[in-house]
């Protein structure tokens, strides 16, 4: 069963349409990304798929079930997580109570003021399992806003992952960072586990390149290029209308 289906989705904003009947599917596991100049349509296809937009005409299935019409909740029950483009986190929370937020916000019950003590006890045990498993101790009392740009970023997507998606979008992860920081956030996913499959949205070539199985290329709402990195650096379609030629022959 494929994480992700898309088929002939077209989406208008009044008369300007950003996405043309673009197609996409994602086997499990896989690791694709989106490359594609600014106004390509990226954003706005991680947006339909998320349930953000509602598609001018086409189908969206995630895991077998078509989604279309489903609200951006139904589709995260199904298995489905998101990142956006800009960090979204409360500053003056600290690290653990982010993370106490963020496994709460997934349980049953959690728009209740008050919660009996057991639970407490496993949402905070779940919390602790995090911090061990990313190895966040030394900044679990640390204010998220007393982070660094690249912390926070993957602070994001350690919270996108503590609600144990099978699919997750990740919107230009790398996106502000310093080269130290993109390096060790390109490291830090590439090791997660193949058990959740991912779409990222990535500019840096570098960072497309090591993480991706597999990139998709899109220009003016269209698919321009699909295949294996090898494949898409010969593709002189992609080199000749967006990447140019010299940055292209340094990637080789």
């Amino acid at each position: 069963m494929k994480p992700l289906q898309v088929e002939k989705v077209t989406k208008s904003f009044g008369g300007v349409q950003t996405l043309c009947g673009v197609s996409l599917s994602l086997e499990a596991g896989e690791r694709r990304v989106l490359l594609g100049p600014n106004g390509a349509g990226k954003t706005t296809l991680f947006h339909t798929i998320s349930g953000v937009h509602t598609i001018t005409s086409g189908t969206v299935r995630l895991f077998g079930k078509e989604v279309t019409g489903l609200a951006p909740h139904r589709r995260v029950k199904l298995g489905l997580g998101r990142t956006f483009q800009l960090t979204t986190l409360f500053p003056e929370l600290t690290v653990r109570e982010t993370l106490f937020l963020g496994v709460q916000a997934r349980r049953k019950g959690k728009f209740r003021l008050f919660c009996p003590a057991g639970s407490c006890r496993e949402v905070m045990a779940r919390v602790e399992e995090i911090v061990e498993q990313w190895e966040l101790g030394a900044v679990g009392e640390v204010q998220v806003k007393n982070l660094s740009y690249g912390q926070q970023r993957q602070l994001e997507v350690i919270l996108a992952l503590a609600g144990n998606p099978r699919l997750l979008l990740l919107d230009e992860p790398t996106a502000g960072l310093s080269p130290a920081e993109t390096t060790s956030m390109t490291h830090f996913l590439s090791t997660l586990g193949r058990d959740v499959t991912l779409l990222l949205i990535e500019h840096d070539m570098d960072v497309a390149f090591e993480l991706a199985d597999r990139l998709t290329v899109l220009y003016f709402g269209k698919v321009l290029a699909e295949g294996t990195p090898d494949e898409v650096r010969r593709d002189t379609r992609v080199t000749d209308i967006y990447l140019g030629e010299a940055r292209w022959e340094g990637m080789a």
